[in-house]
């Protein structure tokens, strides 16, 4: 595959906001591992006066070594004193604007106890009035956040800018395959996600299938232990929380049945849940409706990486198999779940589709939503009007009987949620492979009974 910068416009930007201010600038750039950090401040470092390093696992004399390497010349004969002179080289003039990026920070941070502290001195006693634009980088989330980001960290009230990378969107995915059709492209967002290693990965002339098989499912593929790596990179006692990622990929949603499935004590599953939401791993989702999403008793959990949620699904149930050469058997597995995978994945694109379309209302909120009796897709809220989707991930059109079974839910939705009868409703249908006539045909009438927005694969992409 053709190497691709794609999207990351705003995060450019930001960065060129900071260096542009002519004054000391700190900016925590952080994120999981293989999103595509150092791509982006490789490219924003491009012809800017500085140094680049990136920390290893090492020890504490070979990194100060290193560091000084790249500071003053990798033929340099000696290595700074301590931290502290390190930090004020590396800071170089105050007269004259200067970039400094520390990469993969948390191996320095675990090398060299109190680094941190070390840091804030410098930057309180002299750095903060020199011309420094100083980048701190790295993929160990909770320690990032520990270190640098949280209230109690060291370098807490001095950074003055932060970027928490995340993976490409769908269109920033559609670009980097561009000779891949929509359906293809929605399939691998669905598994890989917007990754973008994962994506250089891609053989363009193979299926998705293949080339899930070839990464993820052979035993020898590059992915294939990969969320065994991110994990334990992050976690102390991976085994628990692997059981109640596994859970949730499984299909259960609420704590008690995560818990159940997981083997776990409810006690001891809220302790391992709370850590994957805080680490992004997992999310909270509640009906777009509740007035309160914090005390809702009506959340559901799901794991919130795509390529987590494709392999505790279909990877790990199957290492067994796997393990015994039977990649064939588990492919077909895949093969035959996958419609179902993609689907869900399909309705998340239509919501941040539709969170981003140019609606004829002001949006208040977007949403999926649920009760006893009824569910909806895609829900948008208004000041003034309301917007119901369907999201149908199939090889037929979409006829006008899927028209009539959102118009039924719409009631449900009005009385359960006390939406006055005469408010405003825009349904919205959206298709894999497109619409039947008469579904085309009523959403080009004026006359019809409602409201209605016809959305392709092609326009969820935003291609």
């Amino acid at each position: 595959m053709v190497e691709v910068f794609v999207d990351r416009e705003q995060e450019l930007a930001l960065l060129d906001r900071a260096w542009d201010s002519r004054k000391a600038e700190l900016v925590v750039v952080y994120g999981r591992r293989r999103v595509g950090k150092t791509a982006l401040l490789r490219r924003f470092a491009r012809d800017k006066p500085g140094a680049y390093w990136v920390a290893t696992i090492s020890s504490a004399s070979t990194l100060l070594r290193s560091f000084t390497q790249a500071v003053q010349g990798d033929d340099v004969g000696y290595a700074y004193d301590d931290w502290r002179a390190a930090f004020m080289a590396g800071a170089g003039s105050s007269s004259s604007r200067r970039l400094l990026i520390i990469d993969e920070y948390p191996y320095l941070a675990g090398a060299v106890p109190g680094v941190g502290t070390i840091l804030q001195a410098v930057w309180d006693e002299a750095l903060q009035d020199s011309r420094l634009m100083l980048v701190l980088c790295g993929s160990h989330i909770g320690m990032m956040e520990r270190e640098v980001v949280s209230y109690k960290a060291p370098l807490f009230g001095r950074r003055t800018g932060q970027i928490r990378l995340g993976p490409l969107p769908p269109w920033g995915v559609s670009a980097m395959l561009p000779s891949w059709s929509s359906a293809s492209v929605i399939e691998t967002v669905a598994i890989l996600g917007g990754v973008p290693a994962y994506l250089r990965m891609l053989d363009p002339e193979r299926t998705v299938v293949e080339n899930v098989e070839r990464l993820a499912l052979d035993p020898n593929g590059v992915l294939h232990q990969e969320p065994l790596f991110l994990l334990r990179e992050e976690l102390h006692e991976p085994r628990n929380y692997f059981a109640l990622l596994q859970s949730i990929a499984a299909g259960n949603t609420r704590l008690n049945e995560i818990a159940q499935g997981a083997g776990l004590e409810s006690p001891a599953a809220s302790r391992y849940r709370a850590t994957l939401v805080e680490l992004g791993v997992v999310e909270r989702e509640v009906p777009v409706t509740e007035a309160h999403p914090e005390k809702s008793r009506k959340g559901v959990y799901r794991i919130a990486d795509s390529f987590l949620r494709f392999w505790f699904r279909f990877v790990a149930p199957s290492m067994s198999l796997l393990d015994l050469g039977q990649t064939d058997a588990v492919r077909r597995r895949v093969e035959a779940g996958l419609p179902g995978f993609v689907s869900q994945a399909f309705e998340t694109l239509c919501r941040q589709w539709v969170a981003r379309a140019d609606l004829p209302f002001s949006l208040t909120g977007v949403g999926r939503w649920w009760s006893r009796t009824a569910e909806i897709d895609v829900v948008a809220l208004g000041d003034e009007a309301d917007l119901l989707g369907e999201c149908k991930w199939s090889t037929r059109p979409v006829g006008v009987d899927v028209i009539e079974a959102l118009r039924a839910r719409a009631d449900a939705f009005r009385a359960e949620t006390g939406r006055p009868p005469d408010r405003p409703v825009h349904y919205a249908l959206f298709s894999r492979s497109g619409f039947t006539p008469v579904v085309l045909a009523r959403a080009a009438d004026p006359t019809a009974p409602e409201r209605l927005i016809l959305v392709t694969a092609e326009d969820v992409l935003g291609v």
